[in-house]
């Protein structure tokens, strides 16, 4: 009996959706969808293909020697290791301010949520130039708190502190923007069971929250990451552009490419395209391994 049921079930979803195709209104003609996916796959080639298949030509175009000259310069190694110092600092920084920032907004109610929400999404809004601008203002020597930093020596524009800074601003809603529509969308009663059972807060999130949403933070986890590697703008503004001391690799490549060096620019640039390639792989990883959990439940 339960087989007729299931079969005759079966039957009636897949006529429904032969109904559905076979609608005029929901069905696009063949040349249509060849036609989108032309434009599609053309858009990806000139736009998107091609450029970064120049990078690692124009990379190569002078040989494997000079290539590899280029990324073991010093101002360059100096560029490759404050990248990643700015990205080590700022990416954890900002995972434990959006794990708190999201499970706070999407578990709790409190006075003042939608501006919190609001300050998390002030990044998305403000341009990074602007973001260096306003640490000059406030940190700078004619700044704010320029003459007090003077008096301790302490320097933060045109030093690592400056860089620091302006990244883990414009990282700031990566990781909290990934998991907050996440976390609403789990609700509150996994949590809740687990302190009626005797768990504490934290019991509860490390057992039950963080399981729940880990696919999520790995994904903006890498988000940021990317963010932060190749930031410029904000950079651009507080680094001072000292070579050696203060260039990241952005900026690196932007001094070889003014300087007519475009050899090393290039070979800087790849190494910065195999970061994103890198990336994007994990991110693909990432989101198919998420997809699998969702499935399994």
């Amino acid at each position: 009996m339960s087989t007729i049921a299931v079969s005759t079930v079966s039957t009636a979803g897949a006529s429904r959706q032969t109904k559905f195709e076979s609608n005029r209104a929901t069905r696009e003609p063949v040349w249509v969808k060849r036609l989108v996916l032309g434009l599609s796959l053309s858009f990806f080639a000139c736009f998107l293909l091609m450029p970064l298949i120049a990078v690692f030509v124009e990379a190569l175009r002078k040989g494997v020697d000079v290539y590899w000259q280029a990324l073991i310069d010093p101002d360059a190694l100096s560029a490759i290791k404050l990248t990643f110092i700015a990205a080590f600092i700022s990416v954890p920084l900002n995972l434990i301010f959006g794990v708190s920032a999201a499970w706070a907004i999407a578990k709790f109610e409190f006075r003042g949520k939608q501006l919190l929400i609001t300050f998390i999404d002030l990044p998305f809004s403000v341009s990074p130039v602007i973001v260096g601008l306003m640490y000059v203002l406030v940190f700078g020597v004619n700044g704010w708190f320029g003459g007090l930093l003077q008096a301790w020596d302490l320097k933060i524009i045109f030093a690592i502190p400056g860089i620091v800074l302006a990244t883990v601003f414009v990282t700031f809603p990566f990781v909290a923007r990934e998991l907050i529509p996440l976390m609403q969308a789990q609700g509150k009663e996994e949590e809740e069971a687990a302190i009626v059972l005797g768990a504490n807060g934290w019991q509860t999130f490390w057992y039950v929250t963080l399981p729940n949403v880990k696919w999520g933070l790995i994904y903006g986890v890498i988000l940021c990451n990317a963010r932060a590697m190749g930031e410029f703008g904000a950079v651009s503004v507080v680094s001072g552009h000292i070579r050696g001391l203060t260039n990241t690799m952005p900026l690196h490549v932007e001094i070889l490419y003014n300087e007519y060096n475009f050899a090393a620019a290039f070979a800087v640039a790849s190494l910065l395209a195999l970061l994103a390639l890198v990336t994007l792989a994990i991110k693909t990883w990432v989101e198919h391994r998420a997809q699998v959990a969702t499935s399994g439940h």
